[in-house]
């Protein structure tokens, strides 16, 4: 009996033996899964095929195709071409340019467009379209809505129906940086929303809309739609253009500014559909005509200007015809700094009378950083 419990002893202590030693042998085979794992994450750091494929992954990113998209009617083909230029000049990534304008405008549209296509190296492709309203509305009218064939753009979706997005931007705009930069902000948009804008003011006791509007307006303040990031694939499984006819019809006696109260009007009862950027990515008068708002355009300068209220063309805000004057003048394959910064800078600091041109800083700080004397080409 003895020896049977002796057996029995020494049997459960060989197996405990075996269980501890398949316990050590696991937990080497784990560390050393671990020490591999680790090692590779490293070497994926330090081995320059690792980087090659992170590089390779963000040059796809930077080649993405951008899209600008305007529409043209009366006299705004100069204003228009201005608008191109300050795109092209700060671009970094391969243009497409759509032009959706009248008859008699488009023959123009196309002689420059090819002229400053050779003169860039084929840097941008463009589409030329002849205005276009539903077939089964009141052309005229929405071709007088507000501005001269504005209207054009609350139709787009269906227009464009073989393009996926575009960056619609006002005659009366101008690029101070890349144009990708607000392209970008698709990125951040969330999966319901298909459109982005910048609000329509910052400051409630200058508002127009929280003071005067009659209609619907999105938000507190409202949204301008002067630059505009448009998901048409989106806005056409929304059936965004069959909300259109039907609040105009509903509401045309209330609205004051055309296309855009639409747009806010739509947005009002579908908030969820609209990501909002900063004022800095449409930096308008308004900002600064009676005193500075737009507190990020003031720390990392203006991205889009917009002489809305005719200021291109005017002296009522200085900075703003300062601008456009150094962009109309400057002629392609000429020296950015020499040709474009330095007459910018120096027609800029020419007024610092008006309230603008207190702040005129706004208007350099981005081209400064992508022409400026420090840029490398």
């Amino acid at each position: 009996m003895k020896s049977l419990y002796r057996f029995v002893i020494i049997f459960l202590c060989i197996i405990g033996v075996i269980i501890v030693l398949n316990i050590s042998s696991h937990s080497s085979s784990n560390k050393k899964n671990d020490e591999d794992s680790n090692t590779e994450i490293i070497s994926n750091h330090r081995d320059p095929r690792a980087r090659g494929r992170l590089k390779k992954e963000s040059m796809e990113i930077i080649n993405q195709e951008v899209t600008i998209c305007v529409v043209v009617c009366g006299d705004r083909l100069d204003e228009s071409l201005t608008m191109f230029k300050s795109a092209l000049v700060f671009t970094k990534k391969l243009l497409k340019l759509i032009v959706i304008a009248e008859d008699d405008l488009i023959v123009a549209f196309d002689e420059k467009l090819s002229e400053w296509k050779y003169l860039t190296n084929n840097s941008f492709t463009f589409v030329l379209k002849p205005i276009q309203f539903p077939n089964n509305s009141d052309a005229s009218m929405w071709k007088r809505l507000f501005k001269p064939c504005a209207a054009q753009r609350l139709f787009l979706p269906a227009l464009l129906n073989d393009t996926d997005a575009i960056l619609y931007v006002d005659t009366d705009t101008l690029f101070l940086a890349p144009p990708e930069l607000v392209w970008d902000e698709f990125k951040k948009m969330n999966s319901t929303q298909l459109a982005a804008l910048s609000p329509e003011h910052e400051d409630p006791n200058t508002g127009w809309y929280n003071r005067f509007a009659k209609h619907p307006y999105y938000g507190k303040l409202g949204v301008n739609s002067g630059v505009m990031l448009m998901n048409l694939t989106r806005m056409r499984e929304f059936r965004w253009t069959d909300y259109v006819i039907p609040i105009h019809k509903e509401y045309k006696l209330k609205i004051t500014w055309g296309d855009q109260d639409i747009i806010n009007i739509i947005f009002h009862y579908h908030p969820e559909r609209l990501y909002i950027y900063p004022c800095r990515y449409n930096y308008r008068p308004d900002h600064c005509m009676y005193m500075s708002v737009c507190t990020n355009a003031e720390t990392e300068g203006a991205l889009v200007i917009h002489g809305s209220r005719g200021t291109f063309h005017s002296q009522k805000q200085p900075p703003f015809r300062a601008v456009f004057r150094a962009m109309q003048q400057y002629q392609f394959g000429t020296d950015k700094y020499e040709n474009l910064f330095l007459p910018m800078q120096s027609y800029l600091m020419m007024d610092d009378n008006s309230h603008c041109g207190k702040v005129w800083k706004v208007f350099i700080i981005q081209p400064e950083i992508y022409i400026g004397n420090n840029f490398i080409n």
